[in-house]
């Protein structure tokens, strides 16, 4: 185990002796830090936080902070577990749970650039990229491959769908189906999100049945339940099943297409 002689690393703390601790960086009892992690500098692990192998956390980084709710209290606190190949930069804040029996769970191969934020009781998926100063409140959950650009605020108990992509400065007050690109200063569907369908390998007839249940649903003027059913009838398939799921799932609402979109 490479250890800073500045860094803390507190009695009932688990670090494996693969990983490296950076200076003046405090490791708290209950914490526990996986194979080949590398923890940089001025980075508190708090209690009751895990984290896989493999996990690159940078400067000044917190993970498992406490909730900024005011209703919590510590003997009410819930972990933070993440997954393994994550990184974490620059002053990077994952506040662990609170209110849910699972907490905080952030998964795999996730990119947090610096400033970057993930509330209590998030569950985030795999594949994701926050850029700078990208948030989400509480509760708010995040399948894989989106892309969460800088100044980004997600309300609580929001969900966003998979290969979905977040406009800068956007408020994101509902829930964004998979595949779509969202912007705007409250957030409104401007397109499908083609540049990263086709980095992850959408074929062309995929990409164009998407597009087409998307029109069905939002533009053809009929109410959404009837949409809704009439995709699942007309475009049976995996991404159909994962678009009227997403959205049949809603509690807060979709959001829906703006002016000047691009579908």
């Amino acid at each position: 185990m490479a250890v800073h002689p500045s860094a803390i690393i507190e009695d009932g703390a688990e670090v494996h002796p693969s990983a490296e601790i950076g200076p003046w960086s405090l490791i708290e009892a209950g914490a526990v830090v996986g194979a080949e992690c590398r923890i940089e500098s001025c980075v508190r692990i708090y209690t009751d936080t895990r984290l896989g192998p493999r996990n690159r956390v940078c400067h000044g980084a917190t993970l498992g902070s406490e909730p900024q709710d005011l209703g919590f209290t510590s003997e009410r606190g819930r972990p933070l577990i993440i997954g393994s190949d994550n990184c974490f930069r620059e002053c990077v804040n994952i506040s662990r749970g609170i209110k849910s029996e699972a907490g905080t769970r952030i998964g795999n191969r996730n990119y947090f650039m610096a400033y970057s934020h993930a509330g209590h009781d998030c569950l985030v998926g795999d594949d994701n990229i926050f850029a700078n100063t990208a948030t989400l409140a509480g509760h708010v959950e995040l399948a894989h491959h989106c892309f969460i650009s800088g100044q980004v605020a997600v309300h609580q108990f929001a969900r966003i769908g998979a290969y979905s992509m977040i406009g800068g400065l956007t408020g994101v007050t509902k829930d964004v189906p998979p595949f779509v690109i969202a912007n705007g200063q409250r957030a409104l569907l401007v397109g499908l999100n083609l540049v990263g369908l086709k980095r992850n390998g959408f074929t062309a007839e995929q990409r164009t049945l998407i597009k087409a249940v998307y029109r069905l649903i939002f533009r053809s003027g009929r109410r959404l339940a009837e949409g809704l059913s009439e995709a699942k009838d007309r475009y049976p398939s995996p991404e159909t099943d994962q678009i009227v799921g997403f959205i049949e799932a809603s509690k807060r609402g979709v959001i829906g297409f703006g002016r000047g979109d691009r579908s």
